[in-house]
């Protein structure tokens, strides 16, 4: 096996697994761009929540 023989299989190997890649497309981007929005509000909305009970209770610590 010579070394050109090598670099050509592992080039053969990457395209083969980037192809894969292809078939997804940018639904897979899309799906974690919308899934990180909606943890943000989840999250958000949560913190507005404990602010709030801070913000009505007297006996805690400042």
């Amino acid at each position: 096996m010579t070394l050109l023989e090598f670099f050509n299989g592992l080039g053969d190997i990457f395209l083969w697994t980037f192809q894969m890649f292809e078939m997804i497309g940018n639904s897979f981007n899309y799906t974690l761009i919308v899934l990180g929005f909606v943890g943000l509000f989840i999250w958000l909305n949560k913190q507005r929540k404990y602010n709030q009970e801070a913000e009505n209770n007297p006996d805690q610590l400042k």
